[in-house]
This record gives C-alpha cells, sequence and structure tokens, in this order.
C-alpha cells in the first residue's frame, strides 16, 4: 500500500509543479511561493477535524521547521528555473538531486533494498534523466549567448533546487508516526513567514494576477496533498524505496505538458516513461 501512497504523491507533486511552472512565468517568484504555500495551510488545516488525535514532540516540530525552510527554499528556486527554463529538463533535474540525498541517508542509516529494489532505483534515476531530454526549442528572439545563459542559470537552479528538496524528503521522513500532520503544519508556518518576511523586506507585492490565483490555488492544494501522501508512505515503508517513487514526478510534469500545451515528447522522453513504469515494478517487488 505504502507504494501505491508514493506514487500517488508523485502524481501531485508533478501536477503542482506543472501549475507552477505555468504560474512563475506571469508573477513574481515570492508572490506565487507565499500564496500557493498559505493555501496549502488553509487546506491542511481544514483537514484537521476529520484526522485522529496525534502526539507530538518537540522534535516532530524541528524537523518540521528544518522542513518549512527546505521545502520552501527548494520550491522558491524550483519555481524560478521554471520560469527561465525548459519546464521538461528543470524538473527531472531537480528530481535526480532529489532522490539522492534521503536514499544515501538510508543507506547510511542501516536500510539493506533488496537487488531487484536497488536495481529498480537506479533504472528510477535514468528514467528521470531520459524524461529530461526535451526537443522543445527556445524562442527564436533569443540570441546563441542569451539562451546559453538562461539554459545554465536554469539548471544550476534545478540542482541546488533539488539537493534542498533532498533535505524536506529527509526531514519529514525523520518525523515519528505518533506526530501525525503536525509536522506540515509547522513546516507550512515557517515557509509562509519566512517568504512574507522576505517580502516585505525586499518591498515586493504579493498581489497575484486575476487571471492565475485559481491556478496558484490549485498548485498549493496540490503540492500539499502530495506532502501528505509522502509523509504517510515514510511512515509505513522504506524511505529509499518511497522517496524514489514520489521523486518519479517528473513524469507526471511531463505528460500535463503534453497534455495540456501540446509539448512533442520525444522518443528519449517516452523510453524514460517506460524506464518509470519498469522501475516502480521492480521497486514495488
Amino acid at each position: 500500500m505504502f507504494a501505491l501512497i508514493a506514487l500517488l504523491s508523485a502524481a501531485c507533486y508533478g501536477a503542482a509543479d506543472f501549475l507552477g511552472g505555468l504560474t512563475s512565468k506571469r508573477a513574481n517568484t515570492l508572490a506565487i511561493v507565499v500564496v500557493s504555500q498559505l493555501a496549502g495551510l488553509v487546506l491542511l488545516l481544514l483537514m484537521f477535524p476529520i484526522l485522529p488525535p496525534a502526539s507530538p514532540v518537540r522534535a516532530d516540530y524541528l524537523w518540521g521547521a528544518f522542513a518549512g525552510l527546505a521545502g520552501g527554499g527548494g520550491v522558491a528556486l524550483l519555481y524560478r528555473a521554471l520560469a527561465i527554463g525548459v519546464m521538461a529538463v528543470v524538473a527531472p533535474t531537480t528530481a535526480v538531486c532529489a532522490v539522492a540525498i534521503p536514499v544515501l541517508a538510508a543507506v547510511a542509516m542501516g536500510e539493506r533494498p533488496a537487488p531487484v529494489t536497488i536495481g529498480g532505483i537506479a533504472l528510477a534515476v535514468v528514467s528521470i534523466a531520459l524524461v529530461s531530454q526535451s526537443n522543445h526549442p527556445e524562442p527564436a528572439r533569443e540570441s546563441r549567448d542569451e539562451q546559453i545563459g538562461s539554459r545554465a542559470s536554469a539548471f544550476s537552479l534545478a540542482l541546488i533546487a533539488g539537493v534542498v528538496i533532498g533535505f524536506f524528503f529527509l526531514a519529514l521522513a525523520r518525523t515519528s508516526a505518533g506526530a501525525g500532520l503536525w509536522p506540515l503544519v509547522a513546516a507550512r508556518i515557517v515557509s509562509v513567514s519566512l517568504f512574507s518576511g522576505m517580502a516585505l523586506v525586499a518591498s515586493q507585492s504579493l498581489r497575484i494576477p486575476p487571471g492565475i490565483r485559481v491556478t496558484v490555488v490549485a498548485g498549493g492544494a496540490l503540492d500539499m496533498i502530495a506532502n501528505f501522501l509522502y509523509l504517510i508512505a515514510t511512515r509505513s515503508g522504506p524511505l529509499s524505496v518511497v522517496v524514489t517513487l514520489a521523486s518519479l514526478y517528473p513524469a507526471s510534469t511531463v505528460l500535463l505538458a503534453r497534455v495540456v500545451l501540446h509539448e512533442r515528447l520525444s522518443r528519449l522522453q517516452w523510453l524514460g516513461v517506460v524506464c518509470a513504469l519498469i522501475a516502480v515494478m521492480a521497486i514495488v517487488r
């Protein structure tokens, strides 16, 4: 069951990134992050009356606060990279880095995945790299130097975002099963407060254009649902497996770009999707 939950979290992460990529091109990154994170916090608080009681300890709040710093920073870097780069390249690059941190930590803490599982994890990383092979051209009006600079900046931001998001995954996984969703509440309060303060200091408006407000809120809600599913999965399955399955979210992002934006997938991207499916079957064994 934990494998299915982790895959559902990947689908939600991918959809949230897709919506974030769309909106980040039409509003400043801080505004998108604050409003979407706040929307996720509101959704989380609305869920509490229907959830069983929890007994978080001090460490759960601390891990949650750290997750808020890492998650908020990672999302901000990711949305900026999506705004200046190609979506089908940025999202998979981030995912490769994001999966490495928790998997290495899990092995260091004593997890010993079976050979088939290790093969599935390796194939999942390969699938992420294949999905990132985009044939989408850059706008013709840009000069070659601008294209190279934009791609390099987006790639660098994607790498950093992936590492930071990897620590977010790890921090949430370190919370106790009895903490319920309180670590996510702590995470969102920290991230919303941090980026609201940054916007205040920088005198940046948090106003979202009317045409994308619903999309921003929907992206924040999907991101929170993904976090919720990921947290549940980590409490019932091995971290190395759960985080690998959750990190398959670029497949969802690329497929949504194909369906909604009519972006064409290259043969390598389709091969990446197939490899992802094979990897999932190997991992869940």
